[in-house]
């Protein structure tokens, strides 16, 4: 059985064996939960998601993800007829008949629908847009976190914007499930990609981080997703005189680097202890990452 990265463990929780599924606004059992294998989501990957965290009753960061979400269905041409505050209430709806208050991650999809036919051109989705809301109980390890993921570079690439734009939580994610599989046979919990150019770009499903002399240094962001959670690091790290760089590193800068972290969603700020069997860093946190996921967790408080 192959490794799940500690970026996207969670606490065993029995209560999401009983889950409530929202699907276009109804509410299934998770068991009795379908579409149709027509929808353009399963046979194209014709489609956008979200990934939301609730913390306090409250969806963090909602209006940034909801401004990331329109914009790219706007991109892609799916005309999804819900309003940002419709999305909340369905959000609330299946918050609420789960009993949901706080440490649950909802997984908010929309596709461009149901086809006629089974085949790729967008004329044939005639029945509109399909949207799913997956929402669980969900708490990150992040007491495995502290202790540090290993990384494995893989031949598996972040492509140009024109193949496919990585700034799109697309589903068409054959390329990152590619990565993950090569880093998974090599040990890694998960995969570092680079660019086409060879520079350091992300992780499979986060953005990465290294700390040298004191800088914060992330990739110059024209290939790796449009994480939320990267740019409130990068925000945090303006504001507390932090100087953090968004630039070309190669991966030997990569190898002798005093911390490593990644960034998403779910796991927050996440502790790399190992890339491409280099040790990064000392075995315990380091300072940087410390700080900044005390001023992230903070910010969410």
């Amino acid at each position: 059985m192959l490794k799940i990265s500690i970026t996207h463990s969670s606490e065993s929780d029995k209560r999401n064996q009983k889950v409530q599924i929202n699907i276009n606004g109804e509410l299934f059992h998770r068991d009795k939960a379908n579409i149709s294998v027509f929808d353009s989501g399963f046979l194209l990957g014709d489609g956008i998601w979200e990934g939301l965290r609730l913390h306090q009753r409250k969806w963090l960061f909602f209006d940034d993800h909801m401004e990331r979400l329109y914009d790219s269905l706007k991109a892609v041409e799916i005309n999804f007829s819900l309003t940002k505050e419709d999305v909340l209430g369905e959000l609330e709806k299946t918050r609420l008949v789960n009993s949901m208050e706080t440490d649950a991650y909802a997984r908010l999809m929309v596709t461009r629908g149901k086809k006629s036919k089974a085949f790729q051109h967008p004329s044939f989705s005639i029945f509109g847009p399909t949207f799913v809301i997956i929402m669980e109980h969900s708490k990150p390890v992040l007491g495995m976190s502290k202790d540090g993921i290993n990384l494995v570079t893989v031949p598996q690439m972040r492509g140009h914007p024109m193949v496919q734009d990585p700034k799109y939580n697309s589903h068409s994610k054959l390329n990152c499930v590619i990565a993950c599989l090569q880093s998974s046979k090599a040990g890694g919990d998960e995969a570092l990609m680079l660019d086409p150019q060879g520079f350091v770009s992300t992780t499979n499903s986060c953005n990465f981080f290294i700390v040298r002399k004191g800088e914060v240094w992330t990739s110059n962001g024209d290939y790796c997703m449009n994480g939320i959670t990267r740019e409130k690091v990068i925000t945090i790290c303006k504001n507390q005189d932090i100087p953090i760089f968004e630039k070309n590193f190669t991966l030997i800068e990569t190898y002798s680097a005093e911390e490593a972290f990644l960034t998403g969603t779910f796991g927050g700020i996440t502790q790399v202890s190992k890339i491409d069997g280099h040790s990064i860093g000392e075995l315990e946190e380091g300072s940087m990452v410390a700080r900044l996921r005390n001023c992230y967790e903070g910010m969410i408080e």
